[in-house]
């Protein structure tokens, strides 16, 4: 009887904490859920709100390579100045962690990218895997208008960028719709990008929960926008 009750209790233990380790599937992760604070608030330019997120973003899991690819990604949404800046802040957070004794995981390098063949063929296939949509070979819109653009897009942007690893397409898009729904006036990238983080896996209720972030982050203004575009994304989604 001693023996059935100590097994009893180790099995009522391992599913205790299987069910509180578990991961909802409707929610973001923390380490997601500070990947869009961090970005969100360098794109503002909001540093003093910066340090404490990167703080919490180390605490729950981030690695310190995580956070710096995090911050070299945003760079092509919202520019370098901002970027270096929120660099800059964050090497002040770990000179300040390590004056404490804290000493925070580096995590992964980024790995050699294989330069092989054509880089804008390479970006130009990444964006089709994100798009789910085949790439024109004829440019039309703004990439017709100013064609130097399309190369840059597909040359720097999902080569050079979206190409390195450290961080997934999940995490590079919440990266990306932190830093556009944070900036504003640009729902047409917007509403691209919310397809694509449907497209790499994340979930509705997830992508509510980025709106949420974002309200508590940034603020109601930001986030009844980005609210907006998310409802009529998965409104189009349910017609198709």
């Amino acid at each position: 009887m001693k023996a059935i009750s100590s097994i009893a209790i180790v099995v009522c233990i391992s599913l205790f904490t299987n069910r509180v380790n578990a991961q909802p599937e409707n929610t973001l992760s923390p380490k997601e859920q500070n990947i869009i604070t961090i970005s969100a608030l360098t794109a503002k330019g909001d540093l003093n709100k910066l340090k404490p997120a990167l703080n919490t973003g180390l605490e729950t899991g981030l690695t310190i390579n995580e956070i710096k690819e995090a911050l070299v990604h945003l760079y092509a949404y919202c520019g370098f100045p901002r970027s270096i800046r929120g660099l800059q802040t964050f090497m002040q957070v770990l000179d300040e962690r390590k004056a404490k004794g804290i000493n925070d995981k580096m995590g992964n390098n980024a790995s050699p990218i294989d330069e092989t063949g054509s880089k804008y063929e390479r970006g130009k296939k990444i964006l089709g895997e994100l798009t789910q949509t085949s790439q024109p070979d004829t440019l039309t819109g703004y990439s017709a208008f100013v064609p130097v653009i399309d190369r840059f897009l597909k040359e720097h942007l999902f080569a050079d960028i979206f190409e390195r690893d450290v961080l997934d397409y999940v995490q590079r898009e919440l990266v990306t719709i932190s830093v556009i729904a944070t900036i504003g006036n640009a729902e047409p990238m917007l509403r691209s990008h919310l397809n694509i983080c449907l497209n790499v896996g994340l979930t509705p209720g997830q992508l509510h929960q980025f709106v949420s972030v974002i309200k508590s982050t940034i603020g109601k203004k930001e986030a009844k926008s980005a609210r907006a575009v998310l409802n009529g994304v998965l409104k189009s989604k349910q017609q198709q």
